[in-house]
């Protein structure tokens, strides 16, 4: 069975969510491959006829149950994993974005099994995805960035 997602005939659009709330950045450890045991951000891949910010909400509340609200790109990153006869068997171009937490607690599934709300700091101490340290830098440099929204004016 395949999703189309293994040996594509092009890039994977993905995304996923630097979650921050109260200073501390959501991580999540994959409980199956790829990426198997590694802590990541949560995220997937953009469905067609949905847009970025769609396509993160929805993919937060599929693996976390979160309510976000993304504010902006932070950055990205392309996974490219090849076969033992060197053919491309995945390929990921990921677009990672700073998104407040609004309400909720994380839940574990048969994809995430585990999360841990960390300083910023913490995350390159962990085994991690690539560059995943860097992106969480970005995201806390973007939402120090974005004004904050007086209610009621």
């Amino acid at each position: 069975m395949t999703d189309g997602r293994c040996y594509p005939p092009r890039p994977v659009l993905a995304v996923s969510a630097a979650i921050f709330r109260g200073g501390k950045v959501l991580l999540v450890r994959r409980a199956r491959s790829p990426g198997h045991g590694l802590f990541t951000l949560p995220g997937g891949a953009v469905e067609a006829g949905e847009t970025l910010h769609q396509a993160i909400i929805r993919e937060v509340g599929e693996e976390t149950g979160l309510a976000i609200a993304p504010v902006a790109l932070a950055g990205h990153r392309e996974v490219i994993a090849r076969d033992r006869a060197g053919r491309v068997e995945r390929h990921f171009v990921i677009l990672a974005f700073a998104v407040r937490w609004l309400a909720g607690e994380p839940n574990l599934n048969a994809e995430i099994d585990q999360c841990q709300w960390l300083d910023p700091a913490e995350v390159a101490t962990l085994e991690t995805t690539e560059g995943l340290a860097e992106i969480v830098a970005a995201a806390l440099a973007r939402l120090d960035e974005e004004p904050v929204q007086a209610k009621g004016g």
